[in-house]
């Protein structure tokens, strides 16, 4: 169909075309950010949770929507070849483009097909008896882990195939066992009803008791901050308990031992330190390099060649300036905030090194002075190379519904950006230290907070589901569909309504971000972000869609308690406002072909936004290496009161590049 160019004032116009689509009818409900660290919240804790009606609350009702997506072949034979002077998009997705698995690929040993008949036989799993299945579950969980996983493989999945009807769950199920799929009958079939019990629900609120305080939820050593992003119906991601901390989880209660699940990953137990590089004037590697040179007295028993290590870059007062974050009232931190996880080439343990399979996009100080810089917070802080010691593969979930009821009405929750139900912010899937897993045709509906959350995650595909509505949207940065810590992934063919953000965040690197329809923004929410691809989005920001729309416990970007700015249908983090919780957003994020739209006032026309179909949008590049977004050579404070802003004049946005096709990261569409 030719397409037919209409102006615009402020970031160019945008041509209105159709996509070549299928329409794809589902049902979801229209009863209608993102911190990654503690430092977004305020306040301690001095508020308890209230008792819990969910076990009474109505369950969410779900209506038919209809969407058209285009018709996408995410296939490796269908991938383009990467384009000069833009990032490589090519091995994004499960398996780097291998297609997520059919029934070939399940182990035929009925040991490892767990179907609905055993599910009720052996693990008392059984739809609609109002039961509670959630050890049920777990317990067909842990015997494909135990009996299965380790002679599992991509080409021998093992399988749980759950039974049509309702099945009611209160805690967490913790989804470790590699090579496994759990695969409902269809989203319109299988449904879980997500009702958290009193030691699954947060216990610990923030002085106002408006949102989960993880720093007030402690035992011994352990903190709410240690579970970050926080719990969920299912929760990919290991569950074993580091020697050191084997005592205190076996003192913890309940609700305080999967506080120490997992720790054997984190880089404050695993992570290794490091060395300059020959030459290197402080660095231990640079941008382009794929040679990390270790400190000579790390140990490199847990690094092994096809493991994968997180090279995490600390922080410093010159990375800051580069984003152009000061001056600041701001408190600085010391963190990793760039990030990116690896597959292990090779180790030298003669030379003490280690080769990464792909080169860095950033520099590596050896710590966070060895730039030159001044400290911050009066302390030398390491970066360092993270062995992921457990991480979980191969996982998917599969054609499935979930809701978590909640004592509040769904209806209160359209284009309310606050929370109604603090206590009840636990997300649909929580995805962490996961590599080549994927999420396709689940539907969720009225979440406690995140549809999907993604932390140290790599090669996913969330493909082809719908999700819609959140409890809570507020404080804290609840209520998204989530990409933090995420390298390497497809988010292609999803629906997604009253969602607060679609965000990609926190040094998220190399994901693709096509096909999808939503009526919340494209959210680069700030970390260092970068090389990331939208195109082929669907994108309708209602004006409501505005974080002064607000009834309870609000909170704007950054935890402001009023923010009267409207979204539109991409939102860029500024160095001066995101260093509140992290810093800047990274280099060269590209924008393709997206039908953007937005409506300005209150029941007005929809306008559309960026851009002419074949240019390409690089956001915070000038052709050549970082920019941040400026105005009459200044930073922009803040990308709110901006939106409209015409970047492309050598300001932040280079739009001097075109392609002819539909697509950067496919070669054809349709």
């Amino acid at each position: 169909m030719r397409r037919r160019k209409l102006a615009v004032t402020g970031l160019i116009g945008f041509v209105l075309g159709a996509l070549i689509a299928t329409v794809i009818v589902v049902l979801v409900t229209r009863d209608d950010s993102a911190a990654g660290t503690s430092a977004e919240k305020t306040g301690k804790s001095s508020a308890s949770a209230p008792p819990s009606a969910s076990g009474t609350a109505p369950v969410p009702s779900a209506t038919p929507v209809t969407a058209k997506l285009p018709k996408l072949n995410l296939s490796a034979a269908n991938r383009r070849a990467p384009l000069p002077g833009l990032p490589d998009w090519s091995k994004a997705g499960y398996r780097e483009g291998a297609g997520l698995p059919d029934g070939s690929k399940v182990n035929p040993d009925q040991k490892c097909k767990i179907g609905a008949d055993r599910l009720a036989s052996e693990y008392g799993v059984k739809p609609d008896d109002s039961k509670d299945d959630s050890d049920g579950l777990q317990k067909a969980i842990d015997a494909i882990r135990t009996g299965c996983s380790e002679q599992a493989s991509y080409d021998k999945l093992s399988l749980i195939e759950l039974p049509a009807g309702q099945l009611d769950v209160s805690k967490q199920l913790g989804v470790d066992a590699d090579y496994l799929i759990i695969r409902g009958a269809g989203a319109d079939k299988t449904h879980f009803v997500f009702r958290p019990d009193e030691n699954t629900r947060y216990d610990a609120l923030t002085k106002d008791g408006g949102d989960w305080d993880e720093d007030g939820m402690e035992f011994e050593d352990g903190t709410g901050g240690w579970l970050w992003p926080g719990r969920g119906l299912f929760r990919v991601q290991s569950r074993g308990v580091d020697p050191d901390y084997q005592a205190a989880y076996e003192k913890a209660p309940a609700n305080r031992k999967d506080l120490f699940e997992g720790t054997v990953n984190v880089h404050w137990k695993a992570g290794l330190k490091l060395r300059e590089k020959p030459g290197g004037a402080g660095f231990a590697a640079k941008a382009g390099d794929t040679v990390i040179y270790l400190d000579e007295k790390a140990k490199l028993d847990t690094v092994k060649p096809g493991g994968y290590v997180n090279v995490r870059a600390a922080n410093t007062m010159k990375f800051y300036e580069q984003q152009q974050a000061l001056p600041t009232e701001h408190a600085l931190q010391n963190l990793h905030m760039r990030q990116q996880i690896f597959t292990v080439n090779a180790v030298d343990e003669a030379q003490h090194t280690v080769t990464i399979d792909k080169p860095l996009e950033y520099d590596v100080p050896v710590d966070s002075t060895s730039d030159g810089s001044e400290k911050i917070l009066n302390k030398s802080y390491a970066s360092k190379l993270s062995p992921l010691v457990d991480p979980v593969l191969g996982v998917g979930l599969e054609n499935f519904s979930l809701t978590q009821p909640v004592d509040a009405k769904a209806a209160d929750a359209v284009h309310n950006y606050g929370n109604l139900a603090p206590a009840d912010e636990l997300h649909g899937v929580v995805l962490k230290w996961a590599v080549n897993s994927w999420v396709r045709g689940i539907r969720t509906t009225m979440t406690g907070s995140h549809a999907i959350v993604t932390e140290e995650a790599k090669n996913l595909q969330i493909q082809d589901n719908v999700f819609d509505g959140a409890w809570n949207k507020g404080k804290g940065g609840n209520g998204y569909l989530r990409g933090s810590r995420v390298w390497d992934s497809v988010y292609a063919g999803n629906i997604s309504r009253g969602l607060r953000h679609l965000t990609l965040q926190w040094s998220a690197s190399g994901n693709v971000v096509i096909g999808n329809d939503l009526d919340s923004d494209l959210n680069l929410h700030g970390g260092w972000e970068r090389r990331n691809l939208f195109e082929l989005n669907t994108v309708h920001v209602p004006y409501e869609h505005r974080s002064a729309n607000c009834r309870s416990n609000c909170g704007g970007e950054g935890g402001e308690q009023k923010d009267e700015s409207t979204w539109y249908p991409i939102w860029w983090g500024a160095g001066p406002k995101a260093v509140k919780w992290s810093g800047a957003t990274g280099p060269q994020n590209v924008f393709f072909d997206n039908t953007l739209t937005k409506q300005a006032t209150a029941a007005g026309p929809y306008q559309p936004y960026l851009a002419n179909a074949h240019t390409i949008y690089q956001f915070g590049w000038n052709g050549t290496t970082y920019q941040h977004l400026t105005q009459n050579t200044k930073p922009i404070p803040d990308w709110a009161g901006h939106e409209q802003d015409d970047f492309t004049k050598s300001a932040g946005v280079d739009a001097t590049k075109t392609d002819p096709g539909q697509s950067l990261f496919l070669r054809s569409v349709g």
